[in-house]
């Protein structure tokens, strides 16, 4: 009999500790709360947001990165961009000719301004080069009549005081576009030029008079160049000649 009581009492232990536990476990009922989140492991992300056509920038918000802007009907004017010619050199349309330009390639829809500004530094080069050589002969067809007399009258003065005018062009850093009209059937183009020089003049004895032959200076220039757009010739003549600065 004693080890029936003692089976009775072990039973009787069991049920109170599985009581127990239940007590202090409590049941599963599929309410429980989620176990806390393991802290060394980073937390997922957010969702993106997705992105939103039309919509406008909230100034509250401080803006929106995630809103694509539907394209206006008048797009903001763009500002043009300089074009480099040969050897890095800038060749553009200033704002102050971009009405005369477009004039003129309304009457000429062969002018192009960049091939342009290529024939006009090789026109001031020639025309530099013949009028420190006291050239006449190439200075004629590049000049107007006018602007050809007052380079031939120079070219005569210096020749009288029997002075010589060396130019060694070095090379050009632009040649833009400043100014373009159309006035009836002349187009008229002035293009800023700035180049690197040397300017010297000598003496009847030789001696240096004016500039130094071992300094090279920048020299900024506003030429002049005249077509009718209704001739067949292409060529451009030089009808005036200033320096800036």
């Amino acid at each position: 009999m004693g080890n029936n009581y003692d089976i009775i009492l072990i039973g009787l232990v069991a049920v109170f500790l599985i009581l127990r536990l239940r007590a202090v476990l409590g049941k599963r009922t599929g309410d429980e709360r989620p176990p806390a989140r393991d802290p060394f492991t980073p937390p997922a992300p957010p969702p993106a947001a997705q992105p939103r056509l039309g919509d406008s920038p909230s100034a509250s918000s401080g803006g929106n990165d995630n809103v694509v802007a539907l394209p206006t009907a008048n797009p903001p004017p763009r500002m043009s961009q300089p074009t480099n010619g040969p050897g890095g050199i800038r060749a553009t349309v200033l704002p102050t000719a971009s009405a005369g330009v477009a004039a003129i390639r309304a009457a000429d829809p062969t002018f192009e301004p960049l091939s342009f500004t290529g024939g006009a530094r090789a026109a001031f080069t020639a025309i530099v080069e013949a009028f420190a050589k006291g050239d006449t002969a190439a200075l004629r067809p590049l000049l107007d009549p006018p602007t050809f007399a007052s380079f031939e009258a120079e070219i005569n003065a210096r020749a009288a005081r029997r002075e010589k005018h060396e130019t060694t062009l070095i090379g050009f850093e632009a040649s833009d576009i400043s100014a373009a009209s159309l006035q009836g059937d002349d187009a008229q183009v002035t293009v800023r030029f700035v180049s690197e020089q040397i300017q010297v003049s000598r003496d009847a004895e030789g001696q240096v008079a004016e500039g130094n032959p071992n300094e090279v200076v920048k020299a900024v220039d506003l030429w002049t160049f005249r077509r009718s757009t209704k001739s067949k010739d292409p060529n451009w003549v030089l009808t005036k000649t200033e320096s800036e600065g």
